[in-house]
């Protein structure tokens, strides 16, 4: 399948990652960082393998079902650790995170 077929879900992927992105750097401006240190670990991981799916839908891997299943169990655990959180950043995250890996299961299914 062509990566133009993958279009919704590479834009969804790459919104995931900049969301996380973003709420990792502004957890990290936090006064109680330590607090935040799953969240932190968790968007980066997230951001990870978000890139990375985006990337290999691009060029065709035929691994979709596989790389989608552990981006919807990584978004999951992130969106899931964001929701913990009352900041604004982390409320959008997890919102965005959600939406991913619904994307994501039906990709994997």
């Amino acid at each position: 399948m062509s990566h133009e077929n993958y279009q919704s879900i590479i834009e969804t992927l790459h919104e995931c990652m900049s969301t996380c992105n973003h709420c990792y750097d502004a957890c990290l401006k936090e006064d109680d960082v330590k607090m935040m240190a799953q969240c932190i670990r968790l968007d980066r991981e997230c951001a990870d393998i978000c890139a990375y799916l985006e990337q290999a839908l691009g060029r065709g891997t035929p691994f979709v079902p596989e790389l989608a299943q552990v981006c919807a169990d990584i978004c999951e655990a992130c969106g899931t650790e964001c929701k913990k959180h009352d900041h604004d950043h982390c409320q959008k995250c997890a919102e965005v995170c959600f939406k991913c890996a619904e994307e994501c299961k039906k990709l994997a299914s």
